[in-house]
């Protein structure tokens, strides 16, 4: 199969049309939003409306938005779902991201179709059945190490997308049910509760304790900053940040940090090329460490390894600062080469490893004066910043600029002049100024006025190369009279750029396309409406169980599968050290118990439990599509 390279694509969160917005001008060539309804990420919806505004502004730079209609849906949100594709489409959306494979056995528009996550791509034979069966994009599961993404890709023609920074689930997407059992919020319909960020007791098969009180399914944040030139390699092609919930700081930031090292790549691999038009330019140096993560680890990329768990804490405890070596009268001292700012706020572990905050009212040096000084605080104690100010306000102001390249060209014509702008992508606009031709008395100053003039792109999206002059002679111009002329000249760029925008078509499924790589779907193929059930079936899946939101599993199943091993965190692993048994151990949390069985054969762990008592589905948890979708 020969591979097409496709473009690197940076694919930023977007909250909302406005987080999204600025996701571009910090460099994004797609952002991922979701809308009014049926978005895996409760609480992150926006209205068609909002979704229109986003897109006008996103193609002017010939980036894409990707719209979230990724849970799975019940039978009586089918039609709703459907209307509201063809009402994404009709706002401009590029793509959609789907979970639910009924969808693609209705009457949806003709917009590309991305796999979520969610339908958890991790082998090769998976994400070649998606493509044929008419994606354009599949979403690798997030454990994937660079040699399974290689492997993926030699399958493939697919522009294979991964995520580069952010929050890990631990458990692949798609394949977390503990949310629903303990309290009926489905993470596969956008509300889960994060029981992985839970503290937990771990206890082995002879009731031995092997920790306590610790947050021993919560995964420290995914950083990818120093793979990213092995993953295009290995056929990444769109880099994915996390966040659709996150603030408007660590947009800009990751958004623009991510930016600059694509733009490296890029520039030093000419293999390589942009996804979209433009470069920004920041106010700001980007910095990861500045936003909230709970530390950094590139997961499996290279392949298991140790610490990938932020077991102390699920919060931001911040980048570390020093020591307290005094405390005062309302003040500690800290010994550090770092600057402190009034309004920054600094965290250390308490003795039982919470973490405790403080906010400093004033800063004197390496003198702090907290607005409250906690008793738990003392000599020694190692200090973290997890707020700068000063780098949090210059992210507050206007801290980006992108600017599409365009080249000027200033004409006679029979009736007076012409302005023509061309940009990178050679979108072409001409305005004609009739004027009578009026010999200049001063050459030299009448040309520098017309290049001065037309190539005065100020505060709007265009930067002008120098002015191209096609004059049989100096003319006499006046101002005014050339400044309008490159005003509508560039109002009718921006609004070619986007009349001209290139909407990518939807794929063609294949006449004959791969069987689905099973027979049989348990509970874990998240089938919870009669069209999908039709689509599994029409592709050679003989026994399909409904989904685990159906309520029919009642015993104890699999509530989580996941790549983090708490057997190999803490040098119980069998293939690791000898005389060891991959024996059961329990996850205890108050009085809620959990069972860890190990697969070392796929280098797994499962965490069982069963739904409790009375939990049910709520159905209007996924709001219906707000009026004037249909």
């Amino acid at each position: 199969m020969t591979r097409p390279q496709h473009p690197l694509e940076l694919l930023a969160p977007a909250k909302n049309a406005d987080f999204g917005i600025e996701a571009i001008k910090h460099g994004a060539d797609a952002v991922y939003i979701g809308g009014p309804s049926f978005g895996a990420r409760y609480g992150a919806g926006n209205d068609v409306a909002e979704i229109r505004r986003l897109c006008e502004f996103a193609h002017r730079y010939r980036a894409r938005v990707f719209v979230a209609l990724n849970t799975i849906l019940h039978d009586a949100e089918l039609e709703a779902s459907r209307r509201l594709a063809w009402d994404l489409y009709e706002a401009g959306a590029d793509a959609l991201i789907v979970q639910d494979m009924g969808l693609l056995e209705m009457d949806l528009p003709p917009i590309q179709l991305h796999a979520s996550t969610q339908t958890d791509n991790r082998n090769p034979e998976k994400v070649r059945f998606l493509e044929d069966a008419g994606f354009s994009q599949v979403v690798l599961a997030r454990e994937l190490s660079i040699e399974e993404v290689e492997a993926v890709a030699r399958r493939t023609t697919l522009a294979l997308e991964y995520f580069v920074h952010g929050a890990l689930c631990v458990a692949y997407s798609g394949q977390c049910y503990i949310s629903h059992a303990h309290t009926g919020r489905s993470a596969n319909r956008g509300e889960c509760s994060q029981a992985c960020r839970l503290p937990y007791t771990l206890v082995d098969d002879k009731g031995k304790v092997i920790t306590e009180n610790q947050h021993l399914l919560s995964m420290k944040d995914n950083n990818q900053t120093d793979n990213l030139l092995a993953l295009a390699r290995a056929g990444v092609s769109s880099f994915k940040i996390e966040g659709r919930l996150k603030d408007l700081s660590y947009v800009k930031n990751i958004t623009a940090h991510y930016r600059t090292l694509l733009d490296g790549i890029i520039a030093e691999h000419p293999e390589f090329t942009r996804a979209s038009s433009g470069r920004s330019t920041f106010s700001f140096t980007p910095q990861p460490d500045k936003t909230f993560n709970r530390g950094y680890t590139d997961y499996f990329a290279g392949g298991r390894q140790d610490d990938i768990g932020a077991f102390d804490s699920p919060a931001f405890v911040g980048e570390l600062i020093g020591e307290v070596v005094e405390i005062g009268d309302g003040w500690i001292a800290v010994n550090t080469d770092q600057t402190f700012h009034n309004g920054d706020g600094v965290c250390f572990h308490d003795a039982t490893g919470d973490v405790l905050g403080m906010r400093i009212n004033r800063a004197e040096g390496d003198k702090l004066f907290p607005a409250e000084l906690p008793e738990e605080l003392t000599v020694g104690a190692t200090l973290f910043r997890n707020r700068d100010q000063e780098f949090e306000r210059a992210l507050e102001k206007d801290s980006a600029e992108r600017r599409v390249a365009v080249q000027p060209v200033f004409a006679e014509t029979a009736t007076g002049f012409a302005l023509t702008l061309t940009d990178e992508d050679g979108v072409t606009v001409a305005v004609d100024l009739a004027h009578g031709k009026e010999i200049a008395q001063n050459a030299e100053r009448a040309l520098a006025t017309i290049r001065d003039s037309l190539g005065k792109f100020g505060n709007t999206m265009f930067v002008a190369a120098p002015v191209e002059l096609q004059l049989s002679q100096p003319w006499f111009l006046p101002v005014g009279a050339l400044n309008a002329l490159r005003r509508e000249a560039t109002e009718k760029l921006e609004a070619a750029r986007v009349a001209t925008h290139p909407r990518p078509p939807r794929a063609v499924p294949a006449e004959n396309p791969v069987p689905y790589p099973q027979d049989e779907l348990t509970y874990l193929g998240n089938v919870f409406n009669e069209k999908a059930r039709a689509f599994y079936e029409k592709h050679g899946v003989r026994l399909i169980e409904d989904a685990y939101e159906a309520g029919n599993e009642k015993g104890m199943v699999s509530l989580m599968i996941t790549r983090h091993c708490l057997r190999y965190s803490f040098n119980l692993c069998p293939k690791e050290v000898k005389n060891i048994k991959p024996d059961p151990m329990t996850l205890i949390n108050g009085s809620e118990k959990l069972i860890l069985k190990f697969d070392c054969k796929a280098c797994e762990m499962h965490v069982i439990g069963k739904m409790k008592k009375g939990v049910k589905l709520n159905l209007g948890s996924i709001r219906p599509a707000a009026s004037g979708c249909g």
